[in-house]
C-alpha cells in the first residue's frame, strides 16, 4: 500500500468514526444542558462551592462566574508550581520560576496548554495530576459552557437569562468530559500508553551511556488533553512520544478524540435552537474547511519536490515514521483547526506551505471544528457576520435564527473577530523590532519570522503548539505569550456573552419570503467564503513575509 493511499484511508476511517458518534453524542449533550435535574454527585459539588444551580443568570453574572472561576484556577496552579519542591511525588524537581509558573498557569487555565518547559524534566506527579490534568477538564468545560450560553441566547426570547454558569460547568465535567476521558484512557492503556506513578529510571543506550526516563499518569492526561482540545503533553515530545502515542491506531484515535466533541456540538446547537438543519449547516461549514485543509496539507507534504523527497515518498523531516506523512498531516490539520496544540510531528519541519497551513488554521479562529465550545461560538459569530454581509447585499435587515442583527449585535461580533488579530500582529511586530526576543530565534529570514508569528498566533488563539526552533523560555516570551493567552481567551468571551444577552432579550422575528434561509447550502457557501476572505485580508501581509515566502522560494 502506497503512503498516499494509506493517508486517504486513514482520513476516510476517521470521517466514518466521527459520523457514527455525531448523532448520539450531540443529542446526549443537548439533553445534558437542557435538563432541570441534578445528579447526586453534582448536588454535593454545589454544596461545597456554595452555588445554587437553579438560579438563572444574566450575561454579566454569567461572565463574572467565568472570570472568577478562571482567576482562582490561575492562582491555584501558579502556587502549586511555586511550591513543587516541597510536595510529595515531585521526583526531585525544584519549584518553577515565577515567569514560567505564570505562563504555565495561564496556559492551562485558558485551554491553551502552551509549554515552555520540558514536561518530563520539570513537573512532578502532583503538579501534573492535581494541577495540569484538572485544568484540562475544567478549562474545556468553561468553553462548552460559554458556547451553550450563546446558543441559549439564540433559543430564548424576551429574557436576558442565559442559564447558570456553575451548573453548566459542573455538568460539562461530570456528565461529558469525565466519562469520555475515562473510556478513552482505558483504550489508550490497552494500546500501550503509560499509566503509573513510578519514579525516574536509568535506561541504557545501544551506543553506550544511559539516559533517565520517568513514568506518570500519562494515559489519563492524554485522554482529556485530546478530548478537551487542550494539547499539553506529559512529555516534551508531546504526541510524538511513544509513551503518549505508540501506534498508528492510537494516533488516529487521538485525532478522533480531538474532533468528536467540537463536531458533535453542532447537533447540540441544532437541537437546542429547535432546528437540526441549522446544526447541519454549521457542521457542513466546519467539515468543508477541515477536509479542504487536510487535503491541501497532504498534497503539500506528499508532493514536495526534490530527490530526497521523491525517494522517501514525501516530506518526512520532523515526522514519525510509524505514523507516516498522511497520519502526521491529518493530525497537524486537526490540532491547528482546533485549539488543541498537541503534535505528533514538528510543524517547524513541515514544508514552507505546510507550515503556513497550520498557521492559517489557527488564524481562522480555530472554528473548523474548533475547540470544545470555543469552536462553536466562534463559528456562530462568523455566521452573524455572514448574515450581516448578506443583508447588505440585498438591502434588508439581517436576521439569524429569528433574531435581528442590529448595530449592537454587529459591533459585538466585530469586536470579537478583531481582538485576536490585534494581539497576534502587535506582539509579533514588537518581538521582531526589539533585540531581546530576536535572540530566541534559531533561524533567520522567512522561517525565523514564521517562528515568531506562529508563537503569537498559537498563544492568542489558545492553541498551544509551536514551531520547535523558537526558545520561548525567556522572561519576554513567558510574559507576553501569557498576556496573549489571557486576553485571547477571556476578552472574546465578554463579547460572546454580551451578544448572547442581547439576543436573548429580543422577541422573535417571523420568517418571511425575504428571510435568508440559513439552513441551506447557499448559506454554507457564503459562510465559508466570509471566513476565508476576512482571515485572508487580515493576515495575508504577515503570511506573505513568512510561510508564503519560504514556500515559494523552495
Amino acid at each position: 500500500m502506497g503512503p498516499v493511499l494509506a493517508g486517504v484511508l486513514q482520513l476516510l476511517a476517521l470521517t466514518g468514526a466521527l459520523a457514527l458518534a455525531y448523532v448520539p453524542l450531540g443529542t446526549y449533550m443537548a439533553r445534558v444542558y437542557s435538563s432541570d435535574k441534578h445528579w447526586h454527585v453534582e448536588k454535593w459539588i454545589y454544596k461545597v462551592i456554595g452555588a445554587n444551580p437553579d438560579t438563572e443568570m444574566r450575561w454579566p453574572a454569567y461572565l463574572r462566574g467565568v472570570l472568577a472561576f478562571s482567576a482562582v484556577g490561575v492562582l491555584f496552579l501558579y502556587l502549586l508550581q511555586r511550591i513543587q519542591g516541597v510536595l510529595p511525588g515531585s521526583l526531585g524537581f525544584s519549584s518553577i520560576d515565577p515567569d514560567q509558573a505564570f505562563n504555565t498557569a495561564v496556559s492551562f487555565v485558558t485551554n491553551t496548554n502552551w509549554q515552555s518547559y520540558y514536561g518530563e524534566q520539570a513537573m512532578g506527579h502532583v503538579v501534573q495530576t492535581a494541577g495540569l490534568a484538572v485544568q484540562n477538564f475544567v478549562s474545556a468545560a468553561v468553553g462548552i459552557a460559554v458556547a451553550v450560553a450563546l446558543v441559549r441566547g439564540f433559543a430564548r426570547s424576551r429574557t436576558g437569562e442565559l442559564g447558570n454558569f456553575w451548573a453548566d460547568l459542573v455538568r460539562g465535567v461530570v456528565r461529558v468530559l469525565v466519562p469520555g476521558a475515562f473510556v478513552a484512557a482505558i483504550v489508550l492503556v490497552a494500546c500501550g500508553v503509560l499509566q503509573n506513578f513510578s519514579g525516574i529510571h536509568e535506561v541504557g543506550q545501544f551506543t553506550g551511556g544511559s539516559q533517565q526516563w520517568n513514568g506518570g499518569a500519562v494515559a489519563s492526561q492524554e485522554a482529556i488533553k485530546e478530548l478537551g482540545t487542550n494539547g499539553g503533553g506529559y512529555f516534551n515530545a508531546n504526541s510524538a512520544h511513544p509513551f503518549e502515542n505508540p501506534t498508528p491506531f492510537t494516533n488516529l484515535f487521538e485525532i478522533f478524540l480531538i474532533l468528536v466533541i467540537p463536531f458533535a456540538l453542532t447537533r447540540t446547537f441544532g437541537i437546542m435552537v429547535g432546528s437540526v438543519k441549522q446544526g447541519y449547516a454549521i457542521l457542513a461549514t466546519m467539515a468543508t474547511i477541515w477536509i479542504g485543509f487536510t487535503a491541501l496539507m497532504m498534497w503539500t507534504e506528499f508532493a514536495h519536490h526534490g530527490p530526497a523527497f521523491d525517494i522517501a515518498g514525501g516530506a518526512y523531516e520532523g515526522k514519525e515514521v510509524r505514523f507516516g506523512v498522511g497520519g502526521s498531516s491529518i493530525f497537524a490539520t486537526a490540532t491547528t483547526l482546533t485549539s488543541t496544540g498537541a503534535v505528533d510531528s514538528f510543524h517547524s519541519s513541515f514544508t514552507g506551505l505546510g507550515g503556513g497551513i497550520t498557521m492559517l488554521g489557527m488564524m481562522l479562529g480555530e472554528i473548523a471544528p474548533g475547540g470544545t465550545g470555543s469552536g462553536l461560538y466562534g463559528m456562530l459569530i462568523m455566521a452573524v457576520i455572514a448574515v450581516f454581509i448578506a443583508g447588505l447585499m440585498v438591502g434588508r435587515t439581517p436576521e439569524y435564527l429569528g433574531k435581528k442583527i442590529g448595530a449592537r449585535e454587529i459591533k459585538l461580533a466585530a469586536c470579537y473577530i478583531l481582538i485576536t488579530p490585534a494581539l497576534v500582529l502587535v506582539f509579533t511586530a514588537a518581538a521582531m523590532a526589539l533585540p531581546t526576543p530576536g535572540h530566541s530565534m534559531t533561524n533567520s529570514g522567512a522561517h525565523g519570522f514564521s517562528e515568531i508569528l506562529y508563537a503569537y498566533t498559537s498563544a492568542s488563539n489558545n492553541n498551544g503548539s509551536a514551531f520547535a526552533g523558537l526558545n520561548a523560555d525567556t522572561q519576554w516570551f513567558n510574559s507576553t505569550l501569557g498576556l496573549c493567552m489571557l486576553f485571547g481567551r477571556f476578552v472574546p468571551m465578554v463579547f460572546v456573552l454580551a451578544l448572547a444577552g442581547s439576543l436573548a432579550g429580543q422577541k422573535p422575528v417571523p420568517q418571511t419570503a425575504g428571510t435568508l434561509r440559513t439552513e441551506k447550502p447557499l448559506f454554507t457557501g457564503l459562510l465559508v467564503g466570509a471566513i476565508l476572505i476576512i482571515t485572508g485580508l487580515t493576515y495575508f501581509p504577515a503570511l506573505a513575509l513568512g510561510p508564503l515566502a519560504e514556500g515559494l522560494a523552495s
